[in-house]
């Protein structure tokens, strides 16, 4: 094969890759925010006793953050599938499970019609869902990073989380017209099965997808030399373990999201806090904050090509935990337009810092034997303690209690300083080759000539275009 016609299939597949990401992402995370809108807003009226709201809003909230104690082991069990079988066969693995699991959330059986197992047979489904997004974020930024050229890394693994940002949109949007045009009681009934049942699409478009994106350079090239290692769990522990600490403590800061669209939105809507929203105007709160993400991720993950990845991270961390008391408030006040510019500002554009870099961030720090390990073990055991944050948030600041705005904004604020701090830690990777990444003694290509080859990369790019 000729070096042009090479560089053409490489640049083609990138594409491929990179759209394969932000499709698959999208996809899978509309399932799992379909989850998260309908435990805040539907399920703790139709799963679980009425007698006590309190009580039912915190179990609903809890069986969210199950989702996120069967993560850890979804990592160990899809991040060794993709270290040692490839990043492609996980990759499809995560779509079949999420899509079949949350389709069987729209067939349950409600609270009225078999009384516990209701709530029983959810928390198995969200289980199932918590285990198959464990390997969607590694393993895409994994496919997307090792397939992207030298210097344009950060740009082209953003587009991972702009897809998850997009599968935020969709999640919300097809509940919009749901809860707008339907009756309640309607609604409750059967109207909010209808975004799990459509997740059906997601098996099928999913699969025509990622069927079609080779296996990454990186990999086949690890396979070629024998160096696929039969336990890449206890290797990535025992060669990054300092790294992993990081990325977990990095992760933390799904706090905001958190923050944003779960505690928030039982906040504003469910009847025991007396705010009362409405549920298809705090709707928009989410979507058009994830609208403004989605312009906001392209351009950050390109800042970080140019400016590193730590300084993006460690201001979206400690903007966005200050800025979460306002959005609180604005909510307590029951103040829509300054509520929807908090969330534009907070989770919209400033957290955007934070979250259109870490899918470059992250698996920079380890080698390529043990990149989806290292990655989703690590990442996935700092979700899984801001997934018990919802329900904790309940207790701490329960309905008729004082000063939730600061309550809640304190505890947020403590936990992006945590992340910030652990990002501040790490060593820059954005210069590093790919062949050294993961190599804590690797010297960056100096700067003058990691500028150079990255402006000819985009020169020629946009020559090709």
């Amino acid at each position: 094969m000729s070096t042009t016609a090479g560089d053409s299939r490489a640049k083609h597949q990138s594409k491929k890759a990179t759209a394969s990401g932000w499709i698959g992402s999208a996809l899978e995370y509309y399932d799992f925010f379909i989850y998260a809108t309908a435990a805040s807003l539907i399920f703790p009226q139709i799963f679980f006793p009425k007698g006590d709201p309190t009580t039912a809003i915190i179990a609903s909230l809890a069986t969210y953050g199950v989702g996120y104690v069967a993560r850890p082991i979804g990592a160990f069990f899809l991040g060794h599938w993709g270290d040692t079988q490839g990043r492609k066969k996980v990759l499809i693995i995560c779509m079949f499970l999420m899509g079949f699991s949350t389709v069987a959330v729209g067939l349950l059986p409600t609270y009225e019609q078999v009384g516990l197992w209701a709530p029983a047979l959810l928390v198995i489904l969200r289980l199932i869902q918590g285990f198959a997004v464990a390997g969607e974020i590694s393993g895409a930024s994994s496919m997307i990073l090792e397939h992207a050229p030298f210097g344009r890394r950060g740009f082209f693994s953003s587009f991972t989380l702009q897809g998850v940002q997009a599968g935020q949109i969709l999640a919300a949007a097809v509940f919009l017209p749901l809860a707008h045009f339907m009756p309640t009681e309607a609604f409750n009934t059967w109207g909010w099965r209808i975004p799990f049942i459509l997740s059906f699409l997601v098996i099928v478009a999913g699969y025509i997808i990622r069927r079609e994106v080779d296996e990454t350079p990186a990999f086949a090239e690890e396979g070629a030399h024998g160096k696929v290692p039969k336990a890449p769990m206890v290797q990535a522990v025992t060669e990054s373990w300092r790294d992993m600490l990081r990325v977990m403590c990095c992760s933390l800061m799904n706090v905001i999201p958190v923050v944003t669209t779960i505690f928030g939105a039982a906040y504003a809507v469910q009847p025991g806090y007396g705010i009362g929203f409405e549920k298809d105007v705090y709707l928009w709160i989410p979507v058009m904050g994830n609208i403004v993400a989605v312009l906001v991720i392209p351009f950050v993950g390109n800042l970080s090509d140019k400016i590193g990845r730590r300084p993006p991270i460690i201001i979206g961390a400690l903007g966005s935990g200050l800025l979460s008391f306002g959005y609180l408030y604005a909510i307590s006040v029951h103040n829509v337009p300054l509520a929807i510019g908090m969330s534009l500002l907070m989770w919209g554009v400033v957290y955007q810092g934070y979250n259109a870099v870490f899918p470059s961030f992250y698996p920079e720090m380890f080698p390529t034997r043990t990149r989806v390990s290292g990655m989703a073990i690590s990442q996935n055991l700092g979700t899984l303690v801001t997934a018990l944050l919802p329900a904790l948030f309940t207790y701490v600041a329960p309905p008729g209690a004082m000063n939730i705005p600061f309550t809640i904004g304190s505890i947020t604020l403590a936990v992006t300083v945590i992340a910030a701090i652990s990002a501040w830690t790490a060593r820059e990777t954005y210069r590093v080759q790919m062949v050294d990444l993961g190599n804590p003694d690797a010297v960056p290509v100096p700067k003058k000539a990691y500028d150079a080859a990255r402006e000819k990369l985009i020169a020629t790019a946009e020559a090709r275009a």
